[in-house]
């Protein structure tokens, strides 16, 4: 029973001191900001890491995702609602929901993995001490321009994923589903809600964060040389992916609620 309870009161700590320095980390971003435009460059940089290098697998998850949607979505209706409504069901799932949170939980393996490994092994390798060494802010220099891409360029592949998605579904509903085209995208256009899209693009910002936030604390805090990077790494793809689960619900609730 000992053992127990103090098993529960470590993990209890444990999870206080995590929630605690993404608090701090967060603080010491928003203290930076202003010197954003003092290195612009370190901004691109991460945008193109972030957002460029990252397009082709959007693009082949986001194929994939429209046509699953619309085919399973097709198989549902069939004998209970007219096909004339699949482009309405299709195009609100994925600019809603399936974009955003898609893309978000892909780029948490590939973005937040290599944000911890890279800041991860800067840790261990004691780089990061030999810029606090040199009084250069780590969190400016490294946290700042990450974060800041992240919730920039995550949006930005979220609404292609809901283009190419749509796309993706089309293709597979007029050749497979066989309705028209015009049936198809007549529905889309009819039930298309500036308010639907701002809600998923909101939470594709709100993602960025998370991935980019939790891939710099996992690096920060790495030790243990490489088997502390690799599990900086794991966690940092957890953490962010059940993150954005949590928050996708949350804001969900938010900003659609019944009645």
């Amino acid at each position: 029973m000992f053992t127990l309870l103090a098993a529960c009161g470590k993990m209890t700590l444990d999870f206080l001191e995590y929630v605690g320095g993404l608090f701090v980390m967060g603080w010491r971003i928003i203290c930076a900001l202003p010197s954003i435009f003092v290195s612009p460059r370190l901004t691109i940089d991460q945008m193109l890491q972030i957002g460029v290098n990252s397009f082709p697998l959007i693009l082949l998850v986001s194929v994939f995702t429209g046509s699953v949607a619309a085919w399973q979505t097709a198989y549902q209706m069939v004998d209970f609602v007219p096909m004339r409504f699949l482009g309405v069901t299709v195009g609100k799932a994925v600019t809603i929901e399936l974009a955003p949170v898609l893309t978000a939980l892909v780029l948490a393996g590939r973005v937040g993995a290599s944000i911890a490994a890279e800041l991860g092994t800067m840790r261990v390798t004691e780089q990061i001490d030999a810029l606090e060494a040199m009084a250069i802010d780590p969190v400016r220099y490294l946290v700042l321009p990450r974060v800041v891409a992240g919730i920039i360029m995550i949006p930005i592949l979220s609404l292609f994923a809901t283009v190419i998605a749509i796309l993706g579904a089309l293709v597979v509903s007029v050749s497979v589903v066989n309705i028209s085209s015009e049936m198809f995208l007549n529905g889309v256009k009819r039930y298309f809600y500036i308010s639907d899209l701002v809600a998923g693009q909101t939470k594709a910002a709100m993602f960025g964060l998370i991935i980019s936030l939790i891939g710099c604390y996992q690096g920060f805090i790495t030790s243990g040389g490489a088997e502390g990077v690799g599990k900086s790494t794991t966690r940092a793809v957890v953490v962010s992916a059940v993150l954005i689960l949590i928050a996708d619900f949350l804001i969900a609730t938010l900003m659609f609620r019944m009645g």
